[in-house]
């Protein structure tokens, strides 16, 4: 079978594959910070030459920011476009660093060989798995197995701002019959895995006003109103006690999960008690009539993620703070609505506001929830291909975090999108001493390799 012999192909170039994968780990493509800018373009080049010398029609896109890389290639079949990014997180801090993050390295650790170095998991391996399963395909049957566009962006660690503009900017040219991304993991870091949910993320600033300046608590305590009580019964207030956020409308548009993936999520065996015993937890705290997998994956969620206000230095001083603020951050599924569940809660809080007090807000960003229909048929071939290559049976997902890559696909282009990835729960991304197993690298070629010989 043609399949077989692509599959030993990749077998036998693991190690070049490898060393091309550490070659442009050592670029140091950090996105948010201008003075790797020169970086950036050095990996975005790195990545033209590569897909140039496999035939593909690649070139450097400029954009306000970081240049995309936009790849294309003719064969019967039907049409994919692949999408992964080439940035990377800051390094910070360096000092936890076992090596130079940019000196990448292959280390062998108690549970098997790594790769090490900044960039490993997230997303330069990912991508380049991808990749190397297409020179593998090349080099056994001098083609691709179907049409492919190659989409390499270079600012997603940094909020994504030119990714919009430039996908509408060029609509045409980037649509497709489905894409993939490679930007996840194994569920459990076992489980191969087809993210079909992905939680939007809305961001509120919240900043309470009472007094015009700071007060004495001796001469106003009791008498003048504190903004920190008034914050502080606001956010008591957003669950009531069976962990239900109480914000007006805020479950509108929240589906109830299907029997089907609902059993599929039950046979996942997920154990809970030890997701949270690892940070020294032990009880779900969300809505008490879910499961966990049903928090984390397909319920919205309000958690307040920093509070600020009066003194906090060392020592003490008796003042009542003129401001009190907190940062808070939903989590949306579903069809929930943004910007209607940022009017609600402004109005929420507004409504129980005392005499003296205000309140400010500040956006930080919104995005809806994306959820990836799997009527097409190319997720049932893709999970079939996935569990042929893995030990276990590949599985349907949520995502707890937000891809929003994944959404603009389907606003945009129209185009459905399958979330495959290989990273491990320990792979440390974004953290220091990053790592991708081997074992990852190689599966994931191979797999993508059965995925392609599957959906064309």
């Amino acid at each position: 079978m043609t399949l077989d012999a692509v599959l030993s192909r990749i077998d036998d170039d693991l190690a070049a594959a490898t060393d091309r994968l550490i070659d442009l780990l050592r670029i140091p493509s950090i996105s948010t910070d201008p003075a790797y800018k020169a970086d950036c373009q050095t990996a975005a080049d790195w990545l033209v030459a590569d897909l140039q010398s496999l035939g593909i029609d690649a070139t450097k896109r400029p954009t306000p920011g970081h240049p995309m890389v936009v790849g294309h290639i003719d064969a019967p079949g039907p049409h994919v476009l692949f999408y992964g990014h080439y940035d990377v997180q800051p390094v910070d801090p360096l000092e936890l660093w076992d090596r130079a993050p940019f000196d990448p390295q292959i280390e062998d650790t108690a549970k098997g060989r790594v790769i090490r170095g900044r960039g490993s998991s997230d997303d330069k391996g990912q991508l380049m798995t991808f990749v190397e399963a297409c020179r593998a395909w090349k080099a056994v049957n001098g083609s691709l197995p179907c049409k492919i566009t190659f989409f390499f962006e270079g600012e997603e660690e940094s909020g994504s701002p030119s990714l919009v503009p430039f996908m509408q900017e060029n609509a045409e040219e980037l649509k497709s019959d489905i894409a993939l991304i490679c930007d996840t993991g194994l569920f459990q870091s076992k489980t191969p895995a087809i993210v079909t949910m992905l939680r939007g993320l809305l961001g509120e600033e919240l900043t309470i006003t009472g007094a015009t300046k700071d007060l004495h608590s001796g001469m106003y305590g009791g008498v003048a109103m504190n903004p920190i009580r008034v914050l502080s019964r606001i956010i008591a207030g957003l669950h009531d006690e069976t962990g239900r956020v109480t914000i007006p409308g805020f479950y509108d548009g929240v589906p109830e999960l299907s029997p089907e993936m609902a059993e599929q999520w039950q046979e996942l065996g997920f154990d809970y008690a030890s997701f949270l015993g690892d940070v020294g937890l032990s009880q779900p705290a969300g809505e008490q009539d879910r499961t966990p997998l049903e928090m984390i994956w397909s319920r919205p969620t309000c958690e307040v993620n920093g509070i600020k206000g009066g003194y906090t230095g060392e020592g003490f001083k008796t003042v009542l703070p003129s401001k009190a603020s907190a940062k808070i951050s939903f989590r949306l599924v579903g069809e929930q609505d943004p910007h209607a569940i940022r009017e609600s809660f402004r109005a929420w809080v507004t409504a129980q506001l005392p005499a003296d007090c205000t309140a400010d807000f500040r956006g930080h960003g919104n995005s809806g929830a994306s959820t990836m229909s799997i009527e097409h048929p190319a997720f049932e071939s893709a999970r079939k291909a996935l569990s042929d290559e893995w030990p276990e049976t590949a599985a349907y997902v949520g995502c707890g975090g937000s891809i929003p890559i994944a959404g603009h696909f389907k606003k945009i282009l129209g185009t459905d999108a399958m979330l495959i990835g290989f990273g491990k729960d320990d792979d440390q991304i974004h953290s220091p001493n990053e790592k991708y197993d081997v074992e990852s690298f190689h599966k994931g070629i191979r797999s993508w390799a059965r995925v392609l010989d599957a959906i064309s």
